[in-house]
């Protein structure tokens, strides 16, 4: 009878401390894959609100893709000397998820359009875009 309410009481134990570790979080693939489809999202919603900060910070400093956006960002405010609004619409489509390490690659395709007052320009695209596990967060290092 006492070894019953010795296991009984053992039992309750255990259970009591694993209640407890439920904050522990094991990164799986699919939360990686989740994670690389939130910074490609992030950075072209910061494209579409010219929040180049933000969108700088979804890349990996001094990568092409950083030098890119620099480069976006000159030619806008470029475009602010000569037009009184200027607006950019993204839209992307992101497929093909692949992480290896801390390394991922997806395809993705959409179009970028620029309006500055009543001119515009767009422009469709396509291709591979790349990232790196910076830390603990997924940077764009190359499209």
């Amino acid at each position: 009878m006492k070894r019953k309410y010795f296991l009984l009481v053992l039992f309750l134990i255990l259970a009591m401390f694993l209640s407890g570790c439920g904050g522990v979080i094991i990164v799986t693939p699919a939360t990686n894959e989740a994670k690389v489809r939130s910074v490609i999202n992030e950075y072209f919603l910061a494209i579409n609100d010219q929040n180049w900060n933000k969108a700088k910070s979804c890349c990996v400093y001094g990568s092409d893709i950083y030098y890119e956006t620099c480069y976006l960002e000159d030619a806008v405010n470029t475009l602010y000397q000569y037009a009184y609004n200027v607006t950019i619409t993204c839209f992307i489509n992101i497929s093909n998820v692949f992480v290896s390490g801390s390394y991922a690659n997806a395809y993705c395709s959409g179009s970028i359009t620029i309006i500055a007052d009543h001119n515009y320009e767009s422009d469709i695209f396509s291709g591979y875009c790349y990232l790196q596990k910076v830390g603990n967060t997924w940077k764009i290092y190359d499209f």
